[in-house]
């Protein structure tokens, strides 16, 4: 009799566990099929998109095993009319929709068919002459999961060229196929400073910089003829996340026509980081880290960040600013902060406390009034003035 109602009970708890949990499987599935807008543009702009296949011709791709010419695939924002009007693209059209997470993790993701883009699919481009950025994802990523930083700068005014790297990134388009990453441009030991980890690192850092240089070139060559033409400035700047932040500055050390670069939250490799740089550049760093030079107050120094980053800012010529954002993790850099992440999946992927609009707003904000001073000469007062805006950033700056 006791084993009887031994079982009863175990039947009931199992049936009420299934229910809780089918329960928050559709209660995740409803929040991740609401829409999800980008941040509303805050410079005079509408934004264009369109995008663009290119072929390194005489370079011979030393990430593909068939060591074929170097293929990049590259999306561009661009300044548009004030009134310009037109249908919207989708945020990760065909098959870069696979840049979400497969089933079951994706149950707990925002559906990325949901995801509304404020940029105009093939806008007219606006009157005016406009610098390039050269916009380079976190290692792993792809340009589209950078959207809103890209929208942002190009309504201010920027000519935005988001590359993603071939058989670096988990997934690109190119000719009508999927093309995913490998060991070469994806090794498991990149991210560290000691021995091979260090030489990997470099070692993919010079070829990234070599694609970003490449990359800003084809966009100036646009600016010939087309409806670009006549509307591109001949002055670059170099902006990353993550390894892309790395390889921004190392292609700003060797572009002459780079005006400055920025690193969002990356450990820098290259040998930028002996030679030091020139030019202006930013370091945005998350407070779990300590990719500034200084670690946050959430960091724990294990792979020698500091020790490289230090290195870095000694040897640099050029000012720099150190920007720490409080609340802010690695992921806060990428438009991950826009997405629906279900418990426990938004604590396991590298997303801090910070208000994940905010931490845009902080990251575009500093972003933008770099650029204006390092590419157009604003005052760099204007950087010092965001730490009043955003009390919750530690700002070091040139003195």
């Amino acid at each position: 009799m006791r084993a009887h109602r031994w079982r009863r009970r175990v039947l009931i708890g199992s049936g009420s566990v299934l229910v809780l949990l089918a329960w928050y499987v559709m209660a995740m599935a409803a929040f991740g099929a609401r829409q999800v807008v980008l941040p509303a543009l805050t410079g005079q702009y509408q934004v264009g998109r369109t995008s663009f296949e290119w072929v390194d011709a005489g370079r011979a791709d030393p990430l593909d095993p068939h060591h074929g010419p170097r293929r990049l695939s590259v999306w561009l924002w661009y300044p548009a009319p004030a009134d310009a009007q037109g249908p919207h693209p989708a945020y990760t059209p065909g098959l870069w929709s696979k840049l979400a997470f497969g089933a079951p993790v994706g149950w707990f993701e925002t559906d990325f068919g949901k995801i509304r883009v404020r940029s105009i699919d093939g806008a007219a481009v606006a009157d005016g002459r406009f610098p390039v950025v050269v916009l380079e994802p976190g290692m792993g990523f792809a340009a589209p999961q950078y959207s809103a930083l890209a929208e942002s700068l190009a309504s201010h005014g920027y000519v935005v060229a988001g590359l993603t790297p071939t058989y670096s990134a988990n997934l690109t388009v190119l000719g009508g196929q999927a093309v995913t990453s490998n060991r070469e441009g994806n090794p498991p030991d990149v991210g560290g400073h000691t021995g091979e980890s260090q030489q990997t690192g470099d070692r993919l850092a010079a070829e990234w910089a070599t694609d970003a240089r490449f990359v800003a070139g084809q966009v100036l060559a646009l600016g010939q003829t087309g409806q670009f033409g006549g509307r591109l400035e001949p002055k670059v700047a170099y902006v990353g996340h993550s390894f892309g932040g790395a390889s921004s500055l190392e292609a700003c050390r060797v572009d002459a026509r780079c005006a400055g670069a920025v690193d969002l939250d990356g450990t820098q490799f290259g040998r930028v980081v002996d030679t030091g740089l020139a030019k202006p550049f930013m370091i945005l760093g998350a407070e779990d880290s300590c990719t500034t030079g200084t670690c946050g107050p959430k960091a724990t120094d294990q792979g020698g960040e500091r020790t490289t980053a230090t290195k870095l800012l000694q040897a640099s010529t050029g000012p720099h600013w150190q920007v720490v954002v409080g609340g802010a993790h690695h992921l806060n850099f990428t438009d991950y902060d826009l997405y629906f992440l279900g418990p426990p999946l938004r604590s396991l992927i590298g997303l801090g406390s910070v208000n994940p609009r905010q931490a845009l707003s902080i990251q575009n904000d500093y972003v933008t009034a770099f650029l204006d001073h390092a590419v157009r000469n604003a005052p760099a007062t204007a950087i010092a003035d965001l730490h009043t805006k955003y009390p919750a950033t530690q700002l070091t700056a040139p003195r």
